[in-house]
């Protein structure tokens, strides 16, 4: 697999959520994505960023354009310092919410991207990481 290209978006407020809206916009279809994969994305992403925002405490998001067999995707990483998720089994639970979001949750999010991986202890923040393919 090769890096094309990468950065980080903070992600603290309600205006970097929509900045990280955009900015995966902007990277998918510079990466030639169609816009049904384009849409789960940029939803995929505005979930993430809030759960940042709202229960991480903020963090940021890190991109990376990548390259991998002759295709192309765009791997995203929300990482955050915050409290952590206690059960994950149950915050991975279909149509369980803590509240406030799209109503999505972590399984929404993971239906709507290609690659999903989730690392996150009580205590010690929580780091998301997806990935959708052209």
């Amino acid at each position: 697999m090769t890096v094309r290209s990468s950065g980080s978006q903070p992600v603290r407020v309600e205006q970097d959520v929509v900045m990280a809206r955009q900015l995966s916009r902007k990277l998918a279809q510079e990466c030639g994505m169609r816009l049904i994969d384009l849409t789960k994305l940029v939803t995929a992403v505005s979930e993430l960023a809030r759960n940042t925002m709202v229960y991480g405490g903020g963090g940021d998001m890190d991109w990376q354009v990548i390259e991998d067999n002759g295709r192309t995707g765009l791997r995203i990483t929300f990482r955050d310092e915050g409290p952590g998720i206690p059960d994950i089994k149950l915050a991975m639970t279909d149509g369980w919410t803590s509240g406030g979001g799209l109503g999505l949750g972590l399984t929404g999010a993971k239906r709507l991207v290609d690659e999903f991986e989730l690392d996150t202890a009580p205590g010690a923040g929580t780091r998301v990481t997806i990935t959708r393919w052209t």
